[in-house]
C-alpha cells in the first residue's frame, strides 16, 4: 500500500510538471494528489509518524499538516490581498513612472534593480506583472522587450530569494522555522545580487543593447490616471508588508499573525481613503478589499494546499530506514540521497537545477520533510542554501517559475527562444550566486 500512496504522488507531480503541454490546471492534480495519498493510509491501515516522529493517529498527524498548511495558505493571501489594493489604487504607477532613460543599457539595468528589490518586498510574481506592464510603455519593440522582461525573471527570482517575504518558498522556510528572517537576509542578500549582476553584465555586451530605444509616436509615454490615493496606498501597503518580519521580531508569533495585522490596518484605510476628486458611493466597490479579495488568484492557494498536503503524507508515512528504525518516507529518501551522493551542496546545487524543470514548491516542501530539525536546526547551511538554489534556479527555463510563467502568459515568450537567449545567462548567475554563497558562509 505505501506503493500506491508513493505511486499517487509521482502521477500527480509528472501531471503537474506537464501542465503546459496537457492544458490542465495544476491545481486538479494538486487537489487530487493531496487527498489520495491521505485516503490510501487510510484505507491501506498504515502507520504514521508525528513530527517528533514518534507513532500517532492519524487525524493527530493529519491536523498538524494542515495546521501547518493553513500558516502558509493565510499568510499568502493577507499578501495578495495587500498587493491587490496597492494595484487597485495604481499605487505601482509611482514607481513605474520615475523610470525615463531611452539608453538600453541604463534601461536594463535601472529596470532589473527595480524588480530586484521590488520582489524582496511584494513577490516575484507580482513584481514581474507590474515590470511588464512597465516595460510595455517603455519599449515599444517586441523584440527588444522580451529580452527586457527576460532579464526581469532573473531580477525578480534573485530579489525573491533573500527576503522572507519574497517568494513562497522562502516563506514557507520562514514559517517552518527553517531560517529566521535577519539570517536569510544577510546570508543571501550577496549572493542574490551576484546572481543578477553577473547575467546582466554579460548582457550588457550583448549587440542588441548597443544604442537607445526608438520610441514610436503614441507609445513610451502614454498618460496614465493618477489617483489621490495611489501613492498614500503604496506606502501603507508595502508598509505593512515590511511590518511583518518586524512584528515576528518582537511577539515571536506565527508571521501570519503579523500579516492579518497588516491586512487589517491596509484594509482600514482604504475602506476611508479617497482615490477621486468626485468620489461617491457609486465607484466605491471598485476600490474596495472585497473587489481585492475577489482578484486573488485562488485557484494557486488549493495548488499550495494539495501539494503541502500530499507532500506531508510521504513524510509522515512509516517505513523501515536503513538502520532498521521507522522513519518517514521522506527522510529514508535523504538518507538514500546521502549515500549515493555524499557532497551536500551538490545535492542542493541540482535541487536548484530541478527547479528549473519541477515547480520549487513541492521540491522544498519534499527536502523540509527529508532533513530532519534535530541535525539541521534553524539558520543552518543546509536551509539558507536551499533557499537560494529554489529561488533562482527556476531562472534557468522560463516554466521554471511563477515570474516565468507570467511573463510567458502576458508576452507569448516563446520556449525554445527563452533557452538559446536567456538560459545560459541566469546559468552563470546561479552558479555565481551559489559558489559566493559557500564561499562566505564560514564567515557568516
Amino acid at each position: 500500500m505505501i506503493f500506491a500512496v508513493v505511486l499517487s504522488f509521482v502521477v500527480g507531480y509528472t501531471l503537474i510538471v506537464f501542465e503546459h503541454p496537457l492544458k490542465l490546471d495544476k491545481s486538479v492534480p494538486a487537489l487530487l494528489m493531496g487527498a489520495l495519498t491521505w485516503a490510501l493510509i487510510s484505507v491501506g491501515n498504515l502507520e504514521v509518524l508525528d513530527h517528533l516522529h514518534e507513532s500517532a493517529g492519524l487525524e493527530e498527524v493529519l491536523l498538524h499538516h494542515l495546521g501547518k498548511t493553513a500558516e502558509i495558505l493565510f499568510f499568502l493571501i493577507g499578501a495578495m490581498t495587500i498587493v491587490e489594493l496597492i494595484d487597485l489604487h495604481k499605487g505601482f504607477g509611482v514607481i513605474t513612472k520615475m523610470v525615463k532613460t531611452q539608453n538600453k543599457i541604463k534601461l536594463l539595468w535601472i529596470t532589473s534593480i527595480i524588480a530586484f528589490f521590488l520582489s524582496a518586498i511584494l513577490d516575484n510574481l507580482t513584481t514581474t506583472i507590474v515590470m511588464v506592464s512597465l516595460l510595455r510603455k517603455l519599449v515599444p519593440s517586441k523584440v527588444d522587450r522580451l529580452f527586457y522582461i527576460s532579464m526581469i525573471i532573473i531580477a525578480a527570482n534573485a530579489g525573491g530569494a533573500w527576503s522572507p517575504i519574497g517568494d513562497v518558498t522562502t516563506t514557507m522556510l520562514w514559517i517552518g522555522k527553517k531560517v529566521s528572517s535577519l539570517n536569510l537576509i544577510t546570508a543571501l542578500f550577496i549572493p542574490s545580487i551576484i546572481s543578477l549582476a553577473i547575467p546582466l553584465l554579460f548582457a550588457s555586451f550583448l549587440p542588441g543593447m548597443k544604442g537607445s530605444l526608438s520610441v514610436k509616436d503614441g507609445m513610451g509615454n502614454e498618460p496614465e490616471k493618477k489617483l489621490l490615493s495611489s501613492k498614500t496606498m503604496l506606502i501603507i501597503g508595502i508598509g505593512g508588508l515590511i511590518f511583518v518580519p518586524i512584528f515576528k521580531t518582537f511577539t515571536h508569533l506565527p508571521p501570519y499573525m503579523g500579516m492579518m495585522l497588516s491586512l487589517g490596518i491596509v484594509w482600514l484605510v482604504s475602506e476611508y481613503i479617497h482615490p477621486e476628486e468626485k468620489f461617491d458611493k457609486n465607484n466605491k466597490h471598485l476600490f474596495s478589499a472585497h473587489h481585492a479579495l475577489s482578484r486573488i488568484d485562488l485557484s494557486s492557494i488549493l495548488f499550495f494546499l494539495g501539494i503541502l498536503l500530499g507532500v506531508g503524507a510521504l513524510e509522515s508515512v512509516a517505513v523501515i530506514a536503513l538502520n532498521g528504525e521507522k522513519t518517514g518516507f521522506l527522510m529514508n529518501m535523504a538518507m538514500h540521497l546521502q549515500q549515493i551522493v555524499p557532497n551536500q551542496d551538490l545535492v542542493i546545487f541540482l535541487i536548484g537545477i530541478f527547479s528549473a524543470v519541477i515547480d520549487n514548491v513541492p521540491l522544498v516542501a519534499a527536502t523540509m520533510g527529508m532533513y530532519p530539525m534535530d541535525q539541521f536546526p534553524i539558520d543552518s547551511k543546509l536551509w539558507l542554501f536551499i533557499a537560494y538554489s529554489a529561488g533562482t534556479g527556476g531562472s534557468m527555463l522560463v516554466i521554471g517559475s511563477a515570474a516565468g510563467v507570467a511573463a510567458m502568459g502576458m508576452e507569448k515568450i516563446d520556449f525554445i527562444w527563452y533557452f538559446k537567449n536567456v538560459t545560459w545567462l541566469a546559468f552563470i548567475g546561479f552558479i555565481a550566486g551559489g559558489l559566493t554563497f559557500l564561499g562566505i558562509f564560514p564567515m557568516l
